[in-house]
């Protein structure tokens, strides 16, 4: 895997018998003990991810509110300073760059993390279309992130440090926190369903604090995750993933994150004209949540049929840990998007039967 990017925890990987494949360009973990496993570890108790390959681009200057409001789909004038916001970047035509969150420092400093296969497409585009008054810098290799997700990871997490994490709340951020004495950003978003902490610190404090996590998680049997859960735990909670929910073929408002959209703000930013005639004239297509009715598990990129018509094709799908039930998300014409429409999935060759239902498939008790 030499010719592989590498996070500062590969070597940790190694020696703790993980199982590796190549993401997007990285030699990421799919798992270390069982993908359903690790699941399951999220869902009831605390796993821990890491997500250093996500991208990290630092956006500054007097004018930088006024560029990010150009360049995302969402409101930033909305934010908060400590505050993170879920967005949407846009070609003219109104299919997806990417999805990402930004956070506010100051009027004056934001921080955006990208998908990590995206990152230099991402830089490039924000580069294309920079005004004067703002600098960008790519800082991904500077920065690490982890991601502790889980009913209990509070808990663990707060035996590392004084500051009273309760505090952070959903889609909130703290800079300088000591967790296990390195200095942290802590931010509240997750991409699991369940409650959790993202931590972006510098590179080369990422694996003593990976230990310091792991060790203090032991009372709760917490779990090192990989992709394997990381990619389970977000599909049943309906959480797009870029190449598959979104694309540049596939506009936000099909993908089903319509909420950050936001085509009534002042701001003439890239791809609202687009966006705004597909709200307007309806959609065409939309994601809807498919469970299988004959036997067969739906993948991504198998068609689906209504009869002999060709209706869309299925971005994700797998056999759900949580429902124990073969379901996918599939992007179809929208005159077959009605619950309990049924409808067949091609699998090897062969048209399985299955039906639309309801999605998220999983929303956590609050």
């Amino acid at each position: 895997m030499s010719e592989l990017l590498k996070t500062p925890l590969f070597e940790t990987y190694k020696s703790m018998g993980a199982k590796t494949i190549d993401f997007g360009g990285w030699a990421l973990p799919v798992q270390f003990s069982s993908i359903k496993e690790e699941h399951e570890a999220v869902r009831t108790r605390a796993g821990l991810f890491d997500v250093s390959h996500m991208g990290e681009i630092d956006v500054k200057g007097e004018h930088a509110l006024d560029y990010l409001q150009k360049m995302m789909t969402n409101d930033i004038s909305k934010l908060k300073e400590n505050g993170a916001q879920y967005t949407a970047m846009c070609y003219e035509d109104g299919g997806t760059v990417d999805d990402l969150l930004v956070y506010k420092h100051t009027e004056e400093h934001y921080l955006l993390v990208v998908n990590a296969a995206n990152t230099v497409k991402d830089f490039n585009w924000l580069e294309k279309h920079l005004i004067d008054g703002v600098s960008l810098s790519n800082v991904s290799n500077e920065m690490a992130q982890l991601a502790i997700q889980g009913p209990k990871s509070e808990v663990v997490l707060q035996r590392l440090t004084d500051t009273d994490l309760s505090s952070i709340g959903f889609f909130k951020f703290q800079n300088d926190v000591l967790i296990a004495d390195v200095k942290t950003l802590v931010s509240r978003t997750g991409y699991t369903g369940e409650d959790g902490f993202e931590l972006y610190t510098a590179s080369e404090d990422a694996p003593a604090l990976w230990e310091a996590i792991l060790s203090a998680g032991e009372p709760e049997n917490i779990l090192p995750c990989g992709l394997g859960a990381r990619d389970t735990l977000r599909f049943e909670a309906k959480l797009a993933l870029y190449g598959q929910e979104l694309t540049k073929d596939i506009s936000p408002l099909e993908a089903g994150i319509g909420f950050a959209v936001k085509t009534s703000k002042e701001a003439n930013f890239i791809g609202k004209s687009a966006l705004l005639r597909q709200r307007e004239k309806g959609l065409e297509r939309k994601l809807v949540g498919i469970e299988m009715i004959g036997r067969g598990i739906p993948r991504t990129n198998y068609s689906v049929y209504k009869g002999d018509q060709l209706i869309g094709v299925v971005t994700t799908g797998t056999q759900s840990p949580t429902l124990k039930k073969n379901v996918g998300l599939a992007l179809i014409k929208k005159e077959y998007t009605e619950i309990d429409t049924e409808i067949d999935v091609e699998i090897r060759n062969k048209r399985v039967q299955a039906k639309v239902i309801p999605s998220p498939f999983y929303k956590r008790q609050k």
